[in-house]
């Protein structure tokens, strides 16, 4: 009977028994929050692993300090949540995101990144910190939420997949650096 308890106990808490060993699911492995200033040394070395796994390390040239005034100064641009590994109170991922508009839809939350170190992968890292940028998206009276994710980023495909997104082609990304409408606005 006791063991019938337990295993009750253990359902309940949404452990599962396979084997013989109890699984621990991720929300019991991890915790999230806003994120602090004190946060961003590690969210910036996050966003460098992100870029090195994206093939571009040498694209990053962000800093602390502009992550400072950015997200934490007078008038801050973007949000920031993180994952904590429970057993460590590691840092092991991020989610940033920014409000913008859609002359079509009005207020969206656009999803800059989300960042789980390769070591906790698979975990259900990812899955919390996505949830909390769509509850966020909810709260802030957004009429959806995007993102970008590169057409050869499976694993992400996949992840989003899951959730039923939209996942546009046709469209192509354009940028200008600071240095280039300089240069164009002498002209």
């Amino acid at each position: 009977m006791a063991k019938n308890i337990l295993s009750q106990v253990l359902t309940n808490l949404g452990l599962r028994k396979s084997n013989n060993q109890i699984s621990i699911p991720f929300l019991l492995m991890y915790s999230l929050r806003e994120g602090k200033i004190d946060d961003l040394p590690r969210a910036l070395e996050l966003i460098k692993e992100l870029a090195l796994y994206e093939k571009a390390p040498e694209q990053v040239t962000n800093t602390l300090e502009m992550m400072e005034a950015d997200g934490f100064g007078a008038n801050p641009v973007y949000g920031l949540f993180v994952c904590e590994k429970e057993s460590t109170e590691e840092i092991i991922g991020i989610a940033i995101y920014y409000y913008r508009y859609s002359t079509w839809k009005g207020k969206r939350l656009y999803l800059e990144d989300i960042v789980v170190t390769e070591s906790e992968r698979g975990n259900g890292a990812g899955k919390l910190l996505f949830d909390r940028v769509m509850a966020k998206s909810l709260k802030a009276n957004c009429t959806g939420m995007m993102w970008q994710v590169l057409d050869w980023n499976e694993p992400a495909i996949n992840f989003y997949k899951k959730y039923g997104a939209a996942l546009e082609a046709g469209w192509l990304n354009a940028h200008l650096q600071d240095y280039e409408i300089k240069e164009l606005l002498k002209s």
